[in-house]
């Protein structure tokens, strides 16, 4: 299981990759290709949004999982600490 620093990570750099190929997209030498192509260029921006999407539900689905998991081992401390104390 990945620790939330690595998922806030592996997340941020999706969103900075999406961004950059967007705006590759519009450079001055892309916009000639952008122009001739739309149809092409929207699917390609819709399956790099689909697999982004889908990434995204992977990690969010991770960080659910995760923080099930420490709220488990929070729970079992409350308890530690609680035996301890009497």
């Amino acid at each position: 299981m990945k620790s939330f620093d690595q998922l806030n990570n592996e997340q941020m750099q999706r969103e900075s990759n999406f961004l950059s190929y967007l705006m590759e997209g519009s450079k001055a030498g892309e916009l000639a290709n952008f122009e001739a192509e739309p149809s092409e260029r929207r699917s390609e921006i819709l399956f790099k949004v689909t697999t982004d999407i889908e990434d995204t539900e992977n990690a969010l689905k991770q960080v659910e999982q995760l923080t099930q998991r420490l709220k488990k081992h929070l729970g079992q401390l409350k308890g530690l600490q609680q035996v301890l104390s009497k």
